[in-house]
């Protein structure tokens, strides 16, 4: 057993080396932890957005669409921090929502005014690009044989 009773520098500790390699495989060569907070905030904003924008009334199947898709990003964003290392593959499916986003307003809306239309593309383009974020930084992390 290591002796654990001295003080001062923690790199002098003989468990050192194993505690590091237990951090890096937890880590699993992730690079992208800090794009999982905003994927999160961007899918509650996009449920919340109707309320906020004020189209609840006016578009109820542009409203229940971005609910729907909010729930999906923020989904997306707690598999991202729970399960890196199998979720990072579904960073193209966020582009995809997010292009969903920018096109689903002349969709799935029926005659949106410029407040929607502007909401949704902003919306969608933030998710594209997270989700090219994360897919750049998820294909560069990968181990090569």
């Amino acid at each position: 057993m290591a002796n654990v009773s001295h003080r001062g520098d923690m790199s002098t500790h003989p468990d050192v080396p194993e505690m590091r390699d237990r951090y890096a495989r937890m880590l699993g060569g992730r690079d992208v932890a800090l794009v999982d907070g905003p994927v999160f905030l961007l899918g509650l904003y996009c449920a919340a957005s109707p309320w906020i924008v004020h189209y609840t009334a006016s578009q109820p199947s542009l409203m229940t669409h971005n609910l729907i898709m909010g729930i999906a990003i923020g989904l997306l964003a707690l598999g991202f921090t729970r399960a890196p290392e199998r979720m990072y593959g579904l960073s193209w499916a966020m582009c995809a929502l997010g292009i969903w986003l920018i096109i689903a307003p002349w969709v799935v809306g029926r005659g949106p005014d410029a407040g929607v239309i502007v909401n949704n593309i902003v919306i969608g383009a933030l998710a594209l690009v997270l989700g090219l974020v994360c897919a750049g930084t998820a294909m560069k992390s990968t181990p090569r044989p």
